[in-house]
């Protein structure tokens, strides 16, 4: 019997570690209650009797996390009775080699041990080549997870479908033919943009500071800071994305309401000076109608 063998054999308290990926799949599935339920099978299984359970919803590339965060000091405080850290499956600690690692280093350090129904941790050459293969795998598969649903946006911005957060104006709405959500106006947000995207490029505000002052007025339009201002890079951002000026559409998603003004805006992109000086049309050529949104506009 090895040390870690003979640590577990002296073990009569354990704490439960549970990680999901994201609040969203915490709250639309019972992933999180699952685990424990597992956890807490196992650890009557071994006799030992359940003290407390830690959870988080982050990546598991991530080492620094709330929940986790707590489980360490919990363990660190208690450091002389050694506790027993049970987690469902070698995937719920990391999905990444080096945070592994650093996990596993300072779960022991604080006095836990891990143990887990899915995998026997050990010391010998065997139980560590199989955790170390095991955390490989799960790497691989989280890698190939962002790999897939980076594809997966590509290839819907090129059937002409918005695919990041839905812009102030915008919101997302399931549509029918198998179509998923698409953007459509959000009022009231819609049309106040739209006049003060169409004021500028008509002239109606000669300058950005105008448009400023016209959506400061506005009490449903989303403000910056407490006192009610939006900060003048915001502004700009507005008047130079892409999206409002109906150049984030391949072909079947058009950016519905887009202004009638959009021509002029195309001019708006890099120059924070009067309106008057960017309607003489300066710059219009570096916009293609249909040219993707992902080279345009990247994820903010």
């Amino acid at each position: 019997m090895n040390r870690y063998e003979e640590q577990q054999g002296e073990i009569s308290k354990a704490v439960i570690y549970c990680r999901m990926s994201s609040t969203k799949q915490t709250v639309r599935g019972d992933g999180l209650g699952s685990q424990e339920t597992r956890c807490r099978e196992f650890a009557k299984y071994r006799g030992y009797e359940v003290v407390e359970v830690f959870r988080d919803d982050s990546s598991g590339s991530l080492t620094t996390r709330p929940g986790m965060q707590a489980m360490l000091a919990f363990l660190k405080a208690r450091r002389k009775e050694p506790h027993a850290v049970i987690i469902d499956d070698i995937s719920r600690l990391a999905r990444g080699l080096m945070a592994h690692f650093e996990l596993r280093m300072k779960i022991g350090n604080a006095g836990g041990v891990l143990v887990s129904p899915s995998i026997e941790f050990g010391e010998s050459s065997d139980s560590q080549l199989v955790e170390n293969l095991l955390a490989s795998v799960s790497q691989h598969q989280r890698q190939k997870n962002g790999e897939q649903t980076i594809n997966r946006m590509r290839a819907r911005m090129q059937n002409g479908y918005w695919v990041f957060q839905a812009p102030v104006g915008y919101r997302y709405e399931r549509a029918g033919g198998g179509q998923g959500k698409v953007l459509v106006r959000d009022e009231p947000n819609a049309s106040i943009l739209q006049e003060a995207l169409e004021g500028y490029a008509s002239g109606r505000f000669a300058a950005q500071v105008e448009v400023k002052r016209f959506l400061e007025r506005q009490p449903s339009f989303p403000k910056d800071l407490p006192n009610g201002e939006i900060r003048n890079q915001r502004i700009f951002d507005l008047l130079t994305r892409v999206i409002y000026a109906g150049y984030a559409q391949l072909g079947r998603q058009p950016a519905q309401g887009a202004p009638r003004g959009a021509d002029q805006l195309r001019d708006l992109r890099e120059d924070s000076g009067p309106a008057e000086k960017h309607r003489q049309g300066s710059g219009a050529q570096g916009y293609q109608r249909g040219l993707s949104a992902a080279r345009l506009h990247p994820v903010q």
